[in-house]
This record gives C-alpha cells, sequence and structure tokens, in this order.
C-alpha cells in the first residue's frame, strides 16, 4: 500500500521514523512518500530507492501567531505544493502527525478527494482551540492519541480514536546514546571531564532567541560563584538550527558554555540538571531521568493571546500527565536568570527535592504505558487499511 506521511518538526520526524518502521514490517511492501527529516529518511534509505523525501520540516518551522502571520505566504505556497504532490502519489492513506496548523488544511484536503486519513499525534485540543475537534470529527478517519489523559477527554467529545501507549518510550529505550559511558560519551561530544547543566534552549529559531539570553545569563551568574566556578552549561543544538543561531551568546563565554550538536539524549542524561524549553524535550527528560526546570518565553502579543486561549494548568506535557506539578515551569516574567539559577541550584544540592522528582518521572512512565507503541499502531493502521 502507499502511505503519504506529513511531520513539521523534530518531534514529528522522531515519531514518524518509529512509525515508518513499524509500517515497513507489516507491509513489506508499503510504498513510503513524506515531509519530515533526516531520521525518517533514515528509515527510507533502508527499505525503498527513489525521491520519496519530499520537503524537509526545517523550511518551514515557525513558532507564535506573529510568525505564522509573517510567514504567511511561504506557508500557503507549501499547502498547494503538498496538495498538488499527494493527488500525484495516489496514496491509500494521508498520515497526519500533529503539526495542526498545516495538517489541519491538508486533512480537509484529502478527505474532499475521498482520501482515508489518519491522524498520529493528536492535536492538543484539550488545552485550546477546542473548535478544532468538529474538524477531527469531519476531515479524520480514525485519530492516534499517544496520553493516556486524552482518552477521556475524547470519549466526552465523542471522537473515535486509537490509544496504544506513547512511542517515546521506544524512542528514549532504544537511544545508543543512553548506553553509552561518560568517558565515552564525553570523548564523542569533545567536551571537558568536568560537570554539567545541559540546557535545551527548543528547535524554532524564536525559542532559541528567547531562551538562550536568559540562560547565558544564568551561566554567567553560576560561573562567577567559585562552587560552580568548573561546571559546564552545554546547549544541545536543536537538529533544525545551526551553530549561528546561537553565536550571539557564545562570545566571552568560550570556557563554560558550549553548544554540541547531535548528543542531546547524552548530553541531558549526562548532566546534573536541566533547563528545558516546553514540549516534547521536557518529557523526553523525564522518561531520561535528569532533574530539570522548564522555562518558555515569548513575545508579549504571543503571550497575552495565548493565555487567552490556552485552558490547562501545566505547559509540560509531564506534569500534565502525572496530574500535578512534578517539576518546576518558569513562564514568561518568572523567566530569569535569578531564578533559574536558584532552582538548578536546587535541583543539584537537596537531595530530597531530586528523590521527589525522580518519583514523580517513575510515575509518569508508568501512566504512559509499555513499549511498543510504533509498531502497535502501524499494524493498526495497516489493518484498517485492509478492511476497506
Amino acid at each position: 500500500m502507499k502511505y503519504y506521511i506529513i511531520a513539521g518538526e523534530a518531534s514529528g520526524d522522531l515519531h514518524g521514523s518509529n512509525l515508518m518502521r513499524g509500517l515497513y514490517a507489516e507491509d513489506p511492501g508499503a510504498d513510503i512518500r513524506f515531509w519530515g527529516g533526516p531520521l525518517m529518511d533514515a528509515v527510507y534509505r533502508t527499505r525503498q530507492d527513489g525521491d520519496g523525501f519530499v520537503r524537509d520540516y526545517k523550511e518551514g518551522a515557525v513558532m507564535g501567531f506573529s510568525q505564522i502571520l509573517l510567514h504567511a505566504g511561504s506557508h500557503l505556497r507549501r499547502l498547494k505544493d503538498c496538495q498538488e504532490d499527494i493527488l500525484r502519489f495516489g496514496p491509500d492513506a494521508v498520515i497526519l502527525i500533529d503539526y495542526p496548523g498545516f495538517n489541519f488544511r491538508i486533512a480537509e484536503f484529502a478527505h474532499k478527494h475521498g482520501l482515508k486519513v489518519f491522524y498520529y499525534i493528536a492535536p492538543k485540543v484539550w488545552a485550546s482551540r477546542e473548535n478544532r475537534v468538529r474538524k477531527l470529527k469531519a476531515w479524520v478517519d480514525k485519530l492516534f492519541i499517544i496520553f493516556p489523559f486524552e482518552k477521556a477527554y475524547f470519549d466526552r467529545k465523542g471522537v473515535d480514536y486509537v490509544y496504544k501507549g506513547n512511542p517515546l518510550i521506544d524512542a528514549i529505550d532504544s537511544s545508543p546514546a543512553l548506553r553509552q559511558d561518560r568517558a565515552e560519551f564525553l570523548e564523542g561530544a569533545g567536551l571537558p571531564d568536568r560537570p554539567m547543566i545541559a540546557i535545551l534552549a527548543g528547535s524554532r529559531k524564536g525559542e532559541v532567541a528567547s531562551m538562550m539570553p536568559v540562560c547565558s545569563a544564568m551561566a554567567d551568574q553560576m560561573h562567577r560563584l567559585p562552587a560552580w566556578k568548573d561546571w559546564m552549561f552545554v546547549v544541545a543544538g536543536a537538529p533544525s538550527r545551526s551553530l549561528q543561531d546561537y553565536q550571539p551568546w557564545l562570545k566571552g563565554r568560550e570556557s563554560y558554555l558550549k553548544v554540541v550538536f547531535g548528543q542531546t539524549h547524552g548530553i541531558v542524561r549526562h548532566a546534573r540538571a536541566a533547563v528545558v524549553n516546553s514540549g516534547t524535550a521536557s518529557l523526553e527528560t523525564c522518561l531520561i531521568g535528569t532533574p530539570q526546570v522548564v522555562g518558555y518565553a515569548t513575545n508579549e502579543f504571543n503571550y497575552t493571546l495565548g493565555r487567552q486561549i490556552i485552558k490547562v494548568d501545566a505547559i509540560s506535557l509531564g506534569n500534565l500527565i502525572a496530574g500535578q506539578k512534578v517539576f518546576q515551569e518558569l513562564l514568561q516574567d518568572y523567566l530569569t536568570p535569578e531564578n533559574l539559577a536558584d532552582e538548578v541550584t536546587r535541583l543539584v544540592t537537596d537531595p530530597d527535592y531530586r528523590a521527589r522528582m525522580l518519583q514523580g518521572y517513575d510515575r509518569i512512565r508508568q501512566a504512559l504505558g509499555g513499549s511498543g507503541a510504533s509498531a502497535a499502531v502501524a499494524r493498526e493502521m495497516v489493518r484498517l487499511l485492509g478492511k476497506d
């Protein structure tokens, strides 16, 4: 069968790659065409020849309402290109992975052209823009959810869904970085053998621009103190970014603030604590088991508008899954170098605080279920297509 998959950001590339492995396993003759990233492309190259990789998600990643307005023209061009490419390919199913601003438009288009639509990783309608529920009902043949708390919500809304667990568990538990010892990691990352704080500043350029000034100032404050003089602050470079995106905040700090690409899981694992932009990276940090503080800030227009439409008390998936605040979230005006430094110090020096957080992590992992989610979702997709 033929599958057209659309992932629009780094987390979608990760989950899309694992889903593709499952589809190839369940349907050995699968013909896949996709928008995604290097992880999906790597899986594709092991099974198919040709030009199935249509476009890299890095070309279209923007954040915030103001950025969406600024990039409206290019967004519409990508949308038109995608629609035309889908019709040329003629898939048995269009599989949409998160990325709702783009993928809802594709869902409507594919549905109107009589194509089967699967939505994998539900848009966060339980947090905001609940009007999208009617679009899910109208345009999506089957929704595949990945968080246990979503089941009750979609039951109430009457949306037909499949829940097979969370694919991030497979991605983390199979990560080669988690099997490296510290010496091997440090050599591969080009880092000295010094205690380390991880900084995950987000995957989008706007997130980096919001997080790095605060995180670099935090590193400055802590580095000036004798207790932290020998510590390294290591930024996990996002795959969609280049060193140039971080360069303004590195100058003069080279001895204690570094950016390392391609080693995110290793950086988090071998750090004593992590400062994490909200998103999938925060949940990954929970599953790896490193104490963390989440930070998030945006411009006042985006923040004011966002507060009017977001309905949940926490922004981090781990806290939402646990149903309580397992780790701190410093948002907007509370995201300051002083607050970050205080929280990181507590994460490192307070053993009881660390222990309580790690116990909360255990509850989060248990709530997500066991391994094999990606394979189970692929199996169900193939089964559903086989029934038609």
